[in-house]
């Protein structure tokens, strides 16, 4: 069992926000698995995102690795906000687990996010969830997708200081914090590949919340997928007439291939905070080409309390978590 911030994970697995998360038929089978402790849901904007033939996902024939073309969720934040009431509350579900849900949100300026916010605290509020113990909603602002033409990830450019840089962002989510400390609150970043961006990084963390009590930000989801990566058709599952895995050529790689870069980013971010504390009670969701216990296992290894996956849960669905599972 891990607690973060006001929610509690048990078993210590979850799903990452992906597409295989993203209606109400796939949350629940989340929800109902015995072996997710929390269900992610896919990343929300506020009016929903607009996808179309060229967001896809491929899988390698050689490895449990996978590249994306996604961008974020088609739906707006409001049908997660729906969905997840009726998962909650609502007469679909044959068995209710005690288990959080931890709402994926992003948006460009912080005006959106602050709207965002306001309708999940609302929400919150309309469940009783502020003085649940523990809270069955939790948010993750996601600062780390690829694949988004013209918004590079938020996560890459940490300290600068303008109306749509990340600190606007977290300025808000520490103000919805301030007026709610049992608001729990993650950041999903993106792979870093050198130290001063994991410096850089943990700087505006300490900027933004050193003075508040208690600290606004309950962990870190290390990491999204690898931008910019490519796959050749041949060596994909189903290798159809183009030459490239994904419409767009590049895309996300998330799986196998990024193990060994998610578990350095889990590590490294784990012995920085180990160091600073502020930041010590922090936790980390270690994702990234976990595929089997042992990736499992290394990822606690590396500093991770949470461990998640995607590619293997689109491969596989659900089963997938106990194919992980160390019954932790």
């Amino acid at each position: 069992m891990v607690n973060i911030g006001s929610i509690v994970i048990q078993p210590t697995i979850v799903n990452s926000s992906c597409a295989w998360a993203s209606d109400l038929a796939q949350l629940e089978s989340l929800y109902e698995c015995p072996n997710t402790g929390a269900v992610t849901t896919r990343t929300a904007t506020l009016n929903g995102f607009k996808e179309d033939e060229s967001h896809v996902v491929a899988f390698s024939n050689s490895s449990t690795t996978s590249i994306n073309s996604y961008g974020y969720s088609p739906h707006p934040l409001a049908s997660y906000l729906a969905w997840v009431r009726q998962l909650l509350y609502g007469e679909l579900v044959k068995k209710r687990p005690q288990k959080s849900f931890i709402i994926s949100i992003t948006a460009s300026n912080s005006v959106d996010i602050e709207r965002m916010v306001n309708d999940i605290q609302a929400f919150r509020s309309s469940i009783g969830d502020k003085d649940s113990t523990p809270s069955r909603i939790a948010v993750e602002l996601n600062t780390s997708c690829p694949n988004i033409p013209g918004s590079p990830p938020s996560a890459y450019s940490p300290l600068l200081d303008t109306e749509t840089s990340l600190r606007s962002l977290l300025n808000v989510l520490r103000s919805a914090h301030e007026s709610d400390n049992t608001l729990t609150i993650g950041l999903k970043l993106p792979p870093f590949v050198y130290r001063q961006q994991f410096i850089d990084f943990m700087t505006l963390l300490k900027q933004v919340g050193s003075d508040a009590k208690p600290f606004p930000f309950s962990f870190l989801t290390c990491t999204n997928t690898l931008g910019n990566s490519l796959m050749f058709s041949e060596g994909i599952d189903d290798a159809g007439k183009f030459k490239f895995a994904v419409p767009t050529a590049t895309g996300g790689l998330a799986g196998e291939g990024l193990h060994a870069l998610a578990l350095g980013n889990v590590f490294t971010f784990r012995e920085l905070m180990k160091q600073e504390d502020a930041l010590r009670d922090m936790v980390i969701i270690g994702v990234g080409g976990v595929t089997d216990a042992q990736a499992a296992l290394r990822m606690r290894q590396a500093g991770a309390a949470v461990v998640g996956c995607a590619t293997l849960l689109g491969k596989e669905g659900v089963k997938a978590f106990g194919m992980i599972s160390d019954d932790s």
